[in-house]
């Protein structure tokens, strides 16, 4: 796999022992020597979104905002935005012909919101929540929280007005620092949207031991696993999980599996299964709606 790709399957943050479960040292290394890929530190590669936002922000005399500062504050995120992300003060007039290959988002930004030119992380949570579809901004609050850099004090201490004051609210209400990652993010706010209430990391007994699945429903005795090699590092973890989910069937469990291109790449699909496992059960039927993949 590409190394650009494979650290986008990360969330744009990853060690060098995750990407070489994905990628080779050969192609890492030439990937980081034509710039696609930052080594950040020994141990920590970037793709160049921060450093490409703060290029533009300086041209632009504005400040790195939304998922560029994301990036900059080394939080894993879906996607990667196309363009940099830069806030401009919306009194000022800027020609179409310097905003080209730039995102501005008209909106001030106050002196204490910023970090050297950057939003601050917890300004950076709120921006994300306030502009970006919900799966995206969850997936960034909850890597803020899981790197330590807001705390669930901070979030629950915000008060929000005007547009798009409900959407960060959401956001902040169902932030959490549990989150493995973004794929597992993004599938708990397709859950969110389904109207199914879930846990992550949620520990279920199983007699024989105590496991933590990815996402857990209890009133429905559901588990929903974000299931990828990327995020498995050897086959004998892989049969591990495999084990485990047998054992939660066996003790009553119903468990979904879903891929890392279903979630990010195929929503209608998951969504529909989502819509399904929604459904009170002496109501579910089988079969309908849903191609099975030849």
């Amino acid at each position: 796999m590409d190394p650009v790709e494979a650290l986008q399957r990360h969330g744009g943050v990853a060690s060098h022992a995750q990407l070489l479960r994905l990628t080779t040292r050969r192609a890492l290394r030439g990937a980081v020597r034509r710039g696609t890929v930052i080594r950040a530190s020994r141990h920590r590669y970037v793709v160049p979104t921060a450093e490409d936002a703060r290029g533009a922000a300086s041209e632009l005399s504005g400040v790195v905002c939304l998922r560029s500062a994301a990036a900059h504050h080394g939080w894993a995120m879906k996607e990667q935005p196309p363009e940099p992300e830069v806030a401009v003060n919306p009194r000022r007039h800027l020609a179409a012909s310097r905003r080209e290959g730039v995102r501005v988002v008209w909106m001030p930004v106050a002196e204490d919101d910023l970090v050297t030119g950057v939003t601050g992380p917890l300004r950076t949570v709120i921006d994300c929540a306030r502009h970006l579809p919900f799966d995206e901004a969850l997936a960034i609050a909850d890597s803020a929280l899981r790197t330590g850099s807001v705390r669930r004090a901070e979030l629950d201490g915000v008060r929000v007005r005007g547009a798009g004051a409900a959407a960060v609210r959401r956001v902040l209400t169902y932030a959490e620092g549990r989150a493995a990652n973004p794929f597992e993010s993004v599938l708990r706010a397709l859950c969110i949207l389904a109207g199914l209430e879930v846990e992550p990391q949620q520990a279920v007994d199983l007699g024989s031991g105590t496991v933590h699945p990815d996402l857990v429903s209890r009133a429905l005795r559901v588990v929903l696993e974000a299931d990828s090699w990327t995020f498995h590092a050897t086959r004998a973890a892989h049969a591990r999980d495999c084990a485990r989910y047998n054992l939660l069937v066996i003790h009553g469990w119903r468990v979904f599996r879903f891929t890392w291109e279903q979630v990010m790449l195929d929503q209608a699909y998951v969504r529909w299964v989502l819509a399904q496992v929604a459904r009170p059960v002496e109501q579910e039927e089988v079969g309908g709606g849903w191609a099975v993949p030849a």
